[in-house]
């Protein structure tokens, strides 16, 4: 039974970030480990609501009044247990979702919500600290074989299900190292590497096969896997950044996609190169696109020694708050969201668009050219109308675009297996999960877009379970029963 009164006596609280001053030396994550006293009392503010939206809000399904009421009595190994049932990485969820299940809380309707992520992380810092992660080795061999392409949140998602009912599952990895973006895409100051490392050992000791420096179209064709494999799961992401081609100015030296300056950057803190062919080491940055990677590129800007950065928006000021009448509760709340690397630095600029990206005269971008703009919808359009005289330049040295994804990359893979991508740039699957290839599923951002990294863990589960009735083995294997529903809002 919940403390019926924990969210009177205990208001919304988390942990302290480490100093701004301290923290931007280093690239060691944000937050340190919070107090178990803390923790336990914002657990304690969950009210096990009869109808809890927490669920409908979470692509996981995650039961989070069960472990948050486990936190609460100390019951940190049956907590992990709970966790674990729905969500197969709560460690990476908890540093890097952005809390969906927060927004849907019933205690925010009229209260700050339960800190959901920062006990749920904690739950998972727990249970490896204490010993609670072990291996879970099949205890009977299907003698089934699985392919997985991709070792993004989506792919180890599957394989670790998949492996543990039995089948013998090979994921591939064109990178050097496992992880996708985890590894190289997301700066180590939101999740350290080694946290991906140590679910990779619990993997690789319940019998995953990581190949990694593989193309899987190159190196290994589409048929060499039919040929190996009784199914096929692809789950390669959708890594083709939204550029600005039609930008005047767009070709100049110092322009790059986001991706360009965040992968080599994670690449020298690992220790992997010594330098980064992107730095912005006293630089005049200008980062174009207000989400989480721009607010990577943000972070990692501090961390290599910017002069300044500014960080623009083409949509305008949104409020501090939920304004209930256009994002009522419980759906995602459209507001201003600031992220640790905010308070580093750097300035926000909304309602403006690039109009040009300037010339120095020796081919290098000097100043980005914009002007504020208004953004509506009409007739179902999505319109932007520039203010007259409103243009001015912004100096710019160094310019990063971080304007969105546009599906799954072009690749000899889909082609071998005689699938095309849709007109948002992704895969078609049907209610199984398959494509139109048959035996060759997908799962993640290949099938979604780019999305939050819950759905593609969701995916990654459900994807599972309908590969393993595809093969024909024994029982069902659990799997988020909204997963191929849209997320509320998000």
């Amino acid at each position: 039974m919940p403390d019926p009164n924990g969210f009177l006596r205990y208001e919304r609280q988390l942990p302290k970030r480490r100093p701004v001053p301290v923290r931007i030396q280093d690239w060691r994550e944000v937050y340190p480990p919070a107090g178990e006293e803390l923790i336990r009392d914002q657990a304690t503010r969950c009210m096990d609501c009869g109808i809890p939206f927490c669920h409908e809000g979470c692509p996981l399904g995650n039961r989070i009044p069960d472990w948050n009421d486990l936190v609460r009595t100390g019951a940190w190994e049956s907590a992990a247990e709970s966790l674990h049932a729905t969500n197969n990485f709560p460690e990476f969820t908890g540093r890097l979702c952005p809390a969906p299940c927060e927004a849907a809380c019933v205690l925010g309707i009229a209260d700050d919500p339960v800190t959901i992520k920062q006990v749920e992380v904690e739950i998972a810092n727990h249970a490896f600290d204490l010993g609670y992660v072990r291996p879970q080795p099949a205890p009977v061999a299907t003698g089934k074989k699985v392919a997985v392409v991709g070792s993004g949140p989506a792919g180890l998602a599957a394989a670790q299900q998949l492996a543990r009912a039995g089948h013998a599952v090979t994921v591939y990895e064109r990178d050097d190292r496992i992880g996708g973006l985890l590894r190289y895409g997301i700066p180590d100051f939101k999740i350290e590497k080694t946290v991906v490392d140590a679910r990779l050992a619990q993997m690789e000791a319940e019998g995953v096969v990581f190949e990694t420096g593989v193309e899987v179209g190159v190196d290994v064709t589409a048929d060499d896997l039919r040929d190996r494999f009784d199914a096929v799961l692809l789950a390669a992401g959708a890594l083709a950044g939204r550029d600005a081609h039609d930008t005047p100015g767009r070709d100049l030296n110092g322009v790059h996609l986001a991706m360009e300056h965040l992968v080599p950057a994670n690449r020298v803190v690992a220790g992997l190169q010594d330098t980064t062919p992107i730095d912005a080491a006293g630089k005049h940055v200008v980062i174009i696109g207000g989400g989480d990677t721009g607010a990577d590129c943000l972070g990692v800007a501090h961390r290599q020694g910017a002069a300044n950065v500014i960080q623009l928006d083409q949509y305008p000021l949104p409020p501090s708050e939920r304004a209930g009448e256009l994002h009522p509760w419980p759906t995602w709340p459209v507001i201003l969201r600031n992220y640790p690397a905010h308070e580093e630095g750097g300035e926000r600029v909304f309602g403006v668009a690039v109009q040009e990206f300037v010339n120095d005269g020796q081919g290098n971008v000097s100043a980005v050219r914009v002007a504020d703009v208004t953004v509506e919808r009409i007739n179902g359009v999505r319109t932007v109308t520039i203010a007259p005289g409103s243009e001015r330049d912004l100096p710019a040295d160094l310019v990063l675009l971080a304007i969105g994804f546009e599906g799954t990359e072009k690749q000899p893979l889909l082609e071998q297996f005689g699938i095309d991508r849709n007109r948002r740039g992704v895969l078609d699957a049907d209610n199984t999960w398959q494509t139109s290839a048959p035996g060759v599923f997908v799962a993640g951002d290949m099938h979604r877009g780019a999305s939050l990294i819950v759905w593609a863990i969701a995916e990654g589960r459900s994807a599972a379970a309908a590969i393993h009735d595809y093969l024909g083995a024994a029982g069902e294997l659990p799997a988020p029963v909204q997963s191929s529903a849209q997320p509320i809002g998000v």
